[in-house]
């Protein structure tokens, strides 16, 4: 599984990347909207966590241009902006799910995983999961 990280605090991204590596995911850490758009360009990935605040295009134009071309790879946005308008906005514009900093590591994981289980079709009673492997015994 391939995640795109695209958060511009260099130490937060850094943890993020340690994390989902150690959980089994190939990472490509970005720090703004630029090299966001440039890795989306080489490759294909499962999900993508994308900050809202960003220099260059913020998270939400990246959610826009993506959906306006029809791509329906699962979103989470992580911020800092925990308004509830800001929450309406995100899901309006067709996120999977929404995160505010300050967030726990082991909930956000699994918030990736849910997004991972439902994005392949499974569900988590047909399944058995650990890590990143996943057996459906159907």
């Amino acid at each position: 599984m391939r995640i795109l990280i695209a958060e511009d605090e260099r130490n937060l991204n850094r943890i993020l990347t340690e994390a989902l590596t150690d959980e089994g995911y190939s990472v490509d850490p970005c720090f703004d909207g630029q090299e966001a758009w440039d890795a989306l360009a080489c490759a294909e990935y499962d999900v993508l966590v994308l900050d809202i605040m960003m220099p260059g295009e913020d998270g939400l134009q990246i959610l826009r241009r993506l959906r306006s071309a029809k791509d329906t790879t699962p979103i989470l946005m992580l911020t800092a902006l925990d308004g509830e308008e800001q929450q309406l906005r995100g899901f309006g514009l067709d996120i999977d799910d929404y995160v505010t900093k300050p967030f726990s590591i082991p909930v956000l994981l699994e918030k990736i995983r849910v997004i991972l289980r439902r994005s392949s079709g499974e569900t988590q009673e047909s399944c058995l999961c650990y890590r990143d492997l996943v057996l459906n015994p159907d």
